[in-house]
């Protein structure tokens, strides 16, 4: 499965004058949740001009009806993403979940209305726990075993059983389990799996066999057949000679409506992931819509087998396919909103096809089209605070040459012609490795190149998917340096520019952007004025060694086995950690305290050692977060603070 942006955005705002000259009453108290050492005071003043550009609201389809046309989506309207419910499109979102944590991806069961499934951890921890929801009595039952990390729920085709992976038994491997969530007594584990880069996928037309994605990192994993019954297990894709590697099922994988075959995708024979038929009798592969030269991303097949709709990623724009499978020609569809478009999901009456749209004018939103007539309808409105849309930044693709000539890409957002003169820039590094950046909605850093005139840049270095499988692996092992000379480049790009000012940068990223944050803080200090660290990995031997055990195996095919010598010496001497002495630019560092990916440690650390040098070093942690920040609450204040920040080392 391809990872997925693993921050949650948070808003920026404008800085006020140095909270020494507001009166105590006229600034903001941190709530007690939150642990912030040399962060100056928040005025008062500042809530009320950021109000505007942090109150946007986003939504995902997390299921359809299974008889009416009706569907649940997630969306926030206090402090956290609850499930609601949408009757028709542009009807009102009725909340039907309420707690102090997120809860996500409600769905119903594919035969019943009476009920449907939702996740939701504790404090981000990520230890996700199933619950059923009782509809007409609103009563909440546990499914799961209110201890383990449960993930990946797919529903047979009667409805009556989920399957999903739980890392129950020893916290690191990922088995497979199979429940009725009618009655959670009944919940089992199917097959015992090594690994923690397991999922299910999908139900035979009979649910008498799964289909599983087994990961071994983001450019290997492969397919198995899992009989429901005895947890028999049969591999069905195959396997290359050692040191070549392959991907099947990153973007999904079902059965045909026969059960003959598995429609997925894969990068076998090609650069890029593409549409495949496997027939499961001959393993013989028929390749779909060859003329596309670029990566699908997601499938989806609909309940009647007769048409499958896939999204492919062109240059960071997607395109929406959909395709007859028996003639495996594409329909021809209406003109769509232009953006990143996710979330695909075919309605049980094989007809409306539902997704997500997010776009540099409009955060996420619901749409479905009616393949039988073309008609599109939005289905949610989500607000912008009151900004008109139309104002904001269209990003720009660029492209720079890096120090060995290679070609890298990414998305300028710049300000208005108001603005004159050379104009300082935010370089905002996605999370991932494995991720991409893309032109979609940027929340409240509108608000720096709205108000500001602060230019963003988005860059897609080595090792971001959409680029081919060879640019995946430009960043694994020991090349993990060349990835921060990709920013070196593009700060001489930054150079060339008469519009932008290369004396006046800022670098900042979350979680793996995080690390890169650090890395070009300590390496290339001398080229940018502060940073702005969002829990980042400070060493990635003292990461690999404390993340959870789940992930461990899957990391280290990306950053090294930090367990050999000559990794662990190459990743020690690498380390902003080990080199803080260089780091001489002031840097902000946030943390959630329950992160399970990247523990408050690495942040932590890196804040202690580099302010015992005297750089200046702010800090924030939430005790009631993981991941990033999920609530509104904890994300308001963090923009204050970064837009204090940003004002305060950036602009002057």
């Amino acid at each position: 499965m391809k990872p997925h942006l693993a921050i949650i955005l948070f808003c920026f705002a404008a800085a006020l004058p140095c909270a020494a000259q507001t009166p105590s009453q006229d600034v903001i108290a941190p709530g007690d949740n939150l642990v912030v050492k040399s962060i100056p005071p928040i005025p008062r003043r500042l809530a009320e001009e950021v109000d505007r550009y942090s109150n946007f609201r986003s939504a995902a389809i997390t299921s359809w009806h299974p008889s009416k046309r009706e569907m649940l989506i997630g969306t926030r309207f206090a402090d956290t993403v609850q499930v609601h419910l949408v009757e028709a499109p542009g009807a009102a979102r009725t909340q039907l979940t309420f707690f102090p944590d997120a809860a996500r991806s409600g769905s119903f069961s594919p035969s019943n209305p009476d009920y449907f499934v939702f996740a939701k951890d504790r404090g981000g921890d990520e230890f996700y726990q199933f619950y059923r929801y009782d509809l007409a009595s609103g009563a909440i039952t546990l499914i799961t075993d209110g201890k383990s990390r449960n993930t990946d729920r797919v529903w047979s085709n009667s409805g009556e059983r989920i399957a999903y992976g739980s890392t129950r038994r020893n916290g690191a491997d990922v088995d497979l389990y199979v429940a009725n969530p009618s009655d959670p007594k009944s919940d089992r584990m199917v097959a015992k799996l090594t690994g923690g880069g397991w999922q299910p996928l999908d139900w035979s037309p009979d649910d008498r066999t799964i289909l599983l994605h087994e990961e071994i990192s983001a450019d290997e994993s492969y397919l198995w057949l899992c009989d429901a019954a005895s947890g028999a297990l049969t591999e069905i894709t195959p396997r290359l000679p050692a040191g070549e590697k392959i991907v099947y099922g990153a973007g999904g994988g079902q059965f045909s409506k026969d059960g003959k075959g598995v429609y997925t995708i894969t990068d076998k024979d090609s650069e890029f992931e593409r549409l495949v038929y496997i027939d499961l009798a001959t393993k013989q592969h028929t390749y779909l819509a060859e003329n596309i030269s670029w990566d699908v991303d997601e499938l989806r097949l609909s309940k009647d087998g007769k048409k499958i709709a896939f999204e492919t990623n062109e240059d960071g724009i997607s395109v929406l396919h959909v395709m007859d499978t028996a003639s495996r020609r594409e329909m021809k569809l209406p003109k769509l909103p232009s953006g990143v478009i996710y979330d695909l999901q075919w309605h049980n009456n094989s007809r409306d096809l539902a997704f997500v749209v997010n776009s540099a004018r409009s955060p996420a939103d619901v749409y479905s089209l009616d393949i039988t007539n073309g008609k599109v309808d939005r289905w949610t409105h989500s607000e912008t605070g009151g900004i008109n849309t139309d104002s904001l930044a269209e990003p720009e693709l660029i492209h720079w040459k890096s120090f060995d000539g290679r070609t890298i890409s990414g998305f300028l957002s710049s300000p208005s012609a108001k603005f004159t003169g050379k104009r300082p820039v935010i370089v905002d590094i996605h999370g991932g490795p494995e991720g991409q950046s893309r032109p979609s909605f940027l929340g409240g850093a509108n608000y720096f190149v709205n108000e500001l005139g602060v230019a963003v840049i988005h860059p897609n270095v080595r090792g971001s998917t959409g680029y081919g499988k060879t640019f995946l692996a430009l960043d694994n092992g020991f090349l993990r340096e060349n990835s921060y000379k990709d920013i070196n480049a593009l700060f001489d790009w930054i150079a060339t520019r008469p519009d932008l000012d290369p004396d006046r940068v800022m670098v900042m990223g979350g979680s793996y952007g995080g690390h890169m944050t650090l890395a070009i803080s300590t390496f290339y200090s001398s080229r940018i004025r502060c940073s702005l660290d969002i829990v980042g990995m400070s060493n990635l031997v003292t990461f690999l060694e404390h993340t959870q055990a789940y992930r461990r195996d899957l990391r280290r095919v990306e950053y090294g086995d930090e367990r050999d010598p000559k990794m662990r010496e190459f990743l020690e001497r690498i380390a902003p950690m080990n080199n803080t002495q260089l780091i001489k630019k002031p840097l902000f560092v946030v943390a959630g305290k329950n992160d399970p990916r990247v523990p408050a440690s690495e942040s932590e650390q890196i804040a202690n050692a580099v302010s015992q040098n005297g750089t200046p070093v702010w800090f924030l942690m939430a005790n009631d977060e993981g991941h990033g920040y999920a609530k509104k609450k904890n994300n308001d204040f963090l923009s204050e603070a970064a837009a204090m920040f940003v004002k305060t080392y950036l602009l002057n």
